[in-house]
């Protein structure tokens, strides 16, 4: 039968049904369940991607991953120029550290406008 007999199943909804309110639980529900498909798409995305490294090569391992992931883009040259000329220039490397976290924080919100918009 379980752990728990009806009564106690019946008294935790009726808990549940007065702490959140009717209208807040299916949304609750539904968020769940967006939530728990998401988890399992990505743990059978490195799944998946797990099995494919152990099976390639070490040449091929780091090909490999940058022309299939679409997410994996170079940065722009004006860029990779600009932190070079910045390195000539004798700033410190708090201020290179401060840059690099910067760019770092505009590619992490960049990685993560496509899975903004497919949901």
């Amino acid at each position: 039968m379980g752990p728990f007999s009806p009564w106690q199943l019946a008294i935790l909804v009726v808990v549940l049904v007065l702490l959140f309110g009717a209208k807040k639980l299916p949304d609750a529900a539904r968020s769940l369940g967006r939530s728990m498909k998401i988890f399992k798409a990505e743990t059978k995305g490195l799944r998946e991607d797990d099995g494919a490294d152990s099976t390639a090569g070490a040449s091929s391992e780091s090909a490999a991953p940058a022309a299939s992931d679409p997410d994996m883009r170079q940065l722009p040259t004006t860029q990779a120029s600009a932190t070079r000329t910045d390195k000539s220039d004798g700033t410190s490397s708090d201020e290179q550290i401060a840059d690099l976290q910067r760019q770092l924080n505009e590619m992490k919100g960049n990685a993560d406008e496509p899975h903004r918009n497919a949901s």
